[in-house]
């Protein structure tokens, strides 16, 4: 298991109703499990259309199961956002 910190940007913020919080898991997929868990409602639905960054590395489509996390390290949760 690692300890890090995940940052909510944009509706994943808003959605989240927090800017950051921490992380005590080992993938991706635990972080956001646990992150459903504490934020029920809107904030799995925003979730399902965001990108991850991983310590500034896009995860693109790997399996967010292999995603390992880093400790210290820091998960980006980036929904679409428009303009340029």
């Amino acid at each position: 298991m690692a300890t890090g910190t995940i940052r909510y940007w944009a509706a994943a913020k808003a959605a989240a109703g927090v800017a950051e919080e921490a992380y005590a898991e080992a993938t991706l997929a635990e972080a956001l499990s646990a992150a459903r868990a504490r934020h029920p409602g809107e904030l799995d639905r925003v979730l399902r259309r965001c990108s991850f960054l991983i310590d500034g590395d896009p995860v693109g489509t790997r399996a967010h199961e292999t995603v390992r996390l880093a400790e210290g390290g820091t998960v980006e949760v980036l929904p679409p956002f428009a303009g340029g």
